[in-house]
């Protein structure tokens, strides 16, 4: 398992079976090999099984409930504090991202409308000029 910057989080060479679990410090794709190396026979099958748990549902609860001494309703009351927990912080992320992009859609909208007034501007500018060099170019052929 490689970590989006490069670390090797976990190297593990001719295993049939295992688990393997770690905390993430960098944001990012994680990158997971496997492969098959030549001393198998060539006509066996392999099968590959991968169960990639993240946020609370990696989490160990048995080990928490043997190393806290609970069980029974407690243990699933604190399973669901943790959903909740995961829920909750996932709102709050999804309303700070929904700020964010509202205050930039303001911004781009306002440029937009300034943009919009100039090239309104410029128009207005444009053809005020033409139609002043034409009156001037008819009034100098003598056509008008």
């Amino acid at each position: 398992v490689t970590s989006p910057f490069g670390n090797n989080l976990h190297h593990n060479e001719n295993a049939t079976h295992g688990q393997f679990a770690f905390t993430t410090s960098e944001s990012g794709n994680y990158l997971a090999c496997f492969w098959k190396d030549g001393s198998h026979q060539k006509d066996s099958e392999l099968t590959l099984g991968v169960d990639w748990k993240t946020g609370i549902a990696a989490k160990d609860w048995e080990s928490v409930a043997k190393k806290e001494k609970i069980e029974g309703v407690e243990l699933v009351l604190r399973r669901l504090q943790g959903i909740v927990e995961t829920i909750r912080g996932n709102l709050i992320y999804l309303r700070d991202r929904e700020a964010d992009m509202r205050e930039v859609s303001e911004a781009t909208n306002a440029r937009v409308a300034w943009f919009s007034i100039m090239s309104l501007g410029v128009c207005i500018a444009v053809s005020v000029l033409q139609i002043w060099y034409l009156k001037r170019y008819f009034v100098k052929k003598k056509l008008i």
